[in-house]
């Protein structure tokens, strides 16, 4: 977990500094887990006999723990393999159960591809769908909002935070003013969940889609929080089967998986506090050195209303590739969303605020995990500076 100087030296590890796209497993998580994989390997669905109850149980205690960390109900959660299943059922489910009421969808410019690829399928099928703007920091203004509500629209999807930028949305406005118009509120909470404290009643949140790998705890699991009552939200699900998860989502649970998140969800609520005051910390320090070092560094999203644990930045003049290949035997490090690093095209989300196709390319994400420890930070801006004055004596 922690990348020490003797460590990095004698295993040749470089520091991660990506957890936006994924995290490591906490320890205490996979010791929670593997008992389910071989000891209590029964189908939580087949409770006739002990080994199946066994895991029934498991996966209730599981869902109780989710409902605590959201302040909902345990019978409001839905388990799926992640939070692009769950951003699929959600909008999808509710644009076919809502058919007959509307057809109109509100989103934002800088959603994850997961919505906004969801809701382009939806438009391409006679939907309507208003894709938001976003201010200079990835803001979306709840008056526009607002004003975008017509009397077909079912559904305002907007995301908690930002994938790439760290940007914190104004979720309980929007909440509110989808309450207030009879409309439901999805959001996206991939990245917030487990890290920034979420109540989806107190939010006015009607369903709201979390991952387990982006906080420490495995990949393949992920849940969707359906309200129960003001109101009741009904979708029509888009996978069929067996009718597991109260016939939203059917398959055989994952009772490893589960029980893994639950406890990473459970273990995060306890450290998010102290977690965020560290990692505040780090990032200041970090953009305030590369700053002083590199003048034109220029800070992408929100100064104070962003995930403590994220810092974007744009190096002009400095290729985010170049820099990232120089650094990737001491640093790992991203130019922004995982599942679009293959993609030379520029951001859609750094273009959404204001930033040049020239300047998308120099930017690059820094994600802190919750290994990294004083000495990783100052060793990570030495390096970072180090490849940027090479970078740059080489365009002289």
């Amino acid at each position: 977990m922690h990348y020490l100087k003797s460590d990095r030296m004698e295993n040749k590890r470089p520091i991660y500094m990506d957890s936006h796209a994924t995290t490591p497993v906490d320890p205490r998580v996979l010791d929670t887990m593997l008992p389910y994989f071989s000891e209590i390997f029964g189908n939580a669905g087949s409770i006739d006999h002990i080994y199946g109850a066994e895991a029934a149980d498991a996966v209730k205690k599981s869902r109780e723990q989710s409902a605590h960390t959201l302040k909902a109900d345990p019978e409001e959660i839905v388990f799926t393999s992640g939070a692009t299943e769950s951003n699929n059922i959600a909008i999808l489910g509710v644009a076919e159960h809502y058919s007959t009421k509307g057809d109109h969808i509100i989103t934002c410019v800088t959603e994850h591809k997961a919505v906004l690829d969801t809701c382009k399928h939806l438009q391409k099928n006679g939907n309507s769908v208003t894709f938001l703007p976003v201010d200079k920091y990835g803001l979306v203004d709840p008056g526009q909002v607002e004003d975008a509500i017509t009397d077909r629209t079912i559904l305002i999807s907007i995301m908690t935070a930002n994938n790439e930028i760290g940007t914190i949305g104004p979720i309980k406005e929007i909440g509110k003013i989808a309450k207030d118009h009879d409309v439901l509120f999805h959001t996206d909470a991939a990245q917030a969940v487990g890290h920034i404290p979420i109540d989806v009643k107190a939010m006015n949140i009607d369903l709201l889609s979390f991952s387990g790998h982006k906080i420490y705890g495995p990949k393949g699991i992920g849940g969707l929080y359906v309200r129960r009552s003001n109101p009741r939200v009904k979708l029509t699900p888009i996978i069929f089967g067996g009718g597991q998860e109260k016939g939203l989502r059917s398959g055989t649970l994952n009772v490893p998986g589960i029980v893994g998140l639950g406890k990473a969800l459970s273990v995060a609520e306890k450290e998010m506090a102290n977690e965020e005051k560290r990692f505040r910390q780090w990032t200041g320090q970090m953009f305030d050195v590369f700053k002083e070092t590199y003048p034109s560094t220029l800070l992408n999203g929100h100064p104070t209303k962003r995930l403590a644990h994220n810092l974007n930045v744009c190096f002009p003049g400095i290729e985010s590739k170049a820099l990232i290949h120089l650094l990737r035997d001491d640093l790992s490090i991203s130019a922004g969303s995982a599942c679009t690093t293959t993609n030379v095209e520029p951001s859609h989300v750094l273009l959404s605020i204001g930033r040049t196709v020239e300047e998308s390319h120099t930017a690059v994400r820094f994600g802190l995990e919750r290994g990294n420890q004083e000495e990783d930070i100052e060793w990570g801006i030495e390096k970072v500076i180090s490849v940027i004055q090479k970078l740059s004596s080489l365009k002289r």
